[in-house]
């Protein structure tokens, strides 16, 4: 088992779309298994493979019993709109209400490059589209409404004053 060290708000990883797969190697099934590994810790849902340091399209995800992976995904269906609490891993101890679909489909291959779709509602939808945004370099609080980004935002910012901001990753 390998559980990778996270990376956090200001680390430039996160900011970074990142690439698609080409290689289908032994180097890639490792990256997977230590997203899955990582993932299935406690009070995890999703993992992108930017937040443990690699500029991948690749992300797991671990709801309500249901784990997998996806490489190179993409979004093919969302549906329907829900406000529900979101938070983030690389933004630990931070949350905000967020407006998401209801249901979402994403599509990606796995590590003998076969075709997976994967449908969630509620949580599982949520953290479909959390994790796909990492891929593209954004993170959840990049699209927050006006007031909850403000108090956010100072939320992190008296974090990082205090001193008890995110572990330096």
């Amino acid at each position: 088992m390998s559980v990778r060290q996270l990376r956090y708000l200001g680390d430039p990883v996160l900011r970074t779309p990142s690439e698609q797969v080409t290689r289908f190697d032994s180097l890639l099934a490792l990256l997977v298994r230590d997203l899955i590994d990582t993932v299935q810790e406690p009070g995890r849902a999703g993992l992108a493979a930017c937040q443990i340091g690699s500029g991948l399209a690749v992300f797991a995800y671990y709801v309500e019993g249901q784990l997998g992976y996806l490489i190179n995904p993409r979004i093919v269906e969302r549906s329907g709109a829900v406000d529900g609490l979101e938070g983030c891993l690389s933004i630990p101890g931070i949350s905000a209400v967020r407006r998401r679909p209801a249901l979402v489909t994403v599509a990606g291959l796995d590590l003998d490059q076969d075709e997976r779709m994967v449908t969630g509602t509620g949580e599982l939808a949520r953290c479909l589209e959390h994790e796909f945004d990492h891929l593209r370099g954004e993170l959840y609080i990049d699209r927050l409404a006006d007031e909850e980004r403000r108090r956010v935002l100072r939320e992190i910012y008296a974090a990082e004053l205090t001193g008890g901001g995110p572990p330096a990753g």
